[in-house]
């Protein structure tokens, strides 16, 4: 990687992505600063940031005075704000449209007033593909969003392909699949089902599953996404990159009762149990979903490293750990 000396803005560097994306900037060398709106909420983790040389400032991707002042003098900038979860999109999409939306507008307009050489990547979803089948999806398939998170992911990306074409502000787009491991709490339920599922399992509860739970996933340990984001930021990889827009998965796909199963057997507790679907969410499900990452790997040289077992087993360790202390 090669970060050493750079200058790189964080927008969302503490949450579950950016704590550990602004700790590997950190130790690449990186001269790292994070834009928060809610340093209390997240404390511990800005603590241990700080320790580690990354400056955290308090500041909300929708206000354009902040984002004017932030951005000056940054080399990449890596938008991971935004407001998470498909059926909370429905439940509060005047909230989503407010982050998701106008928060990357903001930043796109300040971009191209105060550091138009500034090189963004941005945190997309899946969910933007929409419902797709059993085949791997590849980056050329058609989006067609069943929810209003997956709308105003792709409207940000919209607005990054409109900034490029007429102000020529340089991008990437890593569309993320189902992404797990350390440092998603407890309390976190809206998005993160792998999570939210090892919790359970540690408190030996009962983990539900929506239907028969054969839907597939495509799920990523964090540390493998993180090195996704690193690569799509990359200032010198970054010439290898013949698009914008990149799936960031494993390729592979797991049945959400199979995932399920393993992690009460990894943690050794909670069981499963089959509920009925929640309206809403059924009417929002998208099946089977699994990426195909040939363009990332093709053009950048990257791919997952860690298997589901190894994910799994880490996470779980941290989490009883985190439990325990």
């Amino acid at each position: 990687m090669s970060y050493q000396n750079c200058s790189v803005l964080v927008i969302g560097g503490l949450g579950f992505i950016g704590g550990r994306l602004s700790a590997a900037l950190a130790a690449a060398g990186a001269r790292v600063t994070i834009v928060t709106p809610s340093r209390k909420k997240h404390h511990d983790v800005a603590i241990d940031l700080e320790a580690q040389g990354v400056q955290v400032l308090d500041g909300d991707v929708r206000d354009p005075q902040a984002m004017d002042a932030r951005v000056r003098g940054q080399d990449v900038i890596l938008n991971l704000a935004g407001q998470s979860g498909a059926v909370r999109s429905m439940e509060e999409p005047w909230a989503d449209l407010d982050v998701n939306g106008r928060g990357m507008l903001t930043l796109v307009e300040a971009v191209r007033r105060e550091n138009p050489d500034a090189h963004v990547v941005f945190a997309g979803s899946r969910l933007e593909y929409g419902r797709v089948g059993s085949a791997p999806v590849d980056e050329t398939h058609g989006t067609d969003p069943l929810c209003v998170h997956a709308i105003h992911k792709l409207v940000a990306e919209q607005y990054l392909k409109l900034y490029k074409r007429l102000y020529h502000v340089s991008y990437a787009v890593a569309r993320i699949t189902n992404p797990y491991g350390p440092g998603q709490p407890r309390s976190r339920t809206a998005y993160g089902i792998v999570n939210r599922m090892i919790h359970l399992a540690l408190a030996n509860d009962a983990l539900p599953i929506y239907g028969d739970g054969t839907q597939r996933r495509d799920y990523i340990y964090i540390d493998d996404v993180v090195d996704a984001l690193l690569a799509l930021g990359d200032p010198d990889r970054r010439a290898a990159a013949k698009h914008d827009v990149y799936n960031v998965g494993t390729g592979e796909g797991t049945a959400i009762v199979d995932m399920a199963n393993a992690i009460t057997a990894a943690a050794g507790g909670g069981r499963v149990e089959r509920v009925e679907w929640p309206r809403l969410a059924e009417q929002i499900e998208t099946g089977d979903f699994v990426a195909d990452i040939s363009r990332i790997q093709g053009d950048l040289g990257w791919s997952p490293a860690v298997s589901i077992d190894e994910g799994l087993r880490r996470t779980i360790a941290f989490y009883r750990a985190h439990v325990a202390s």
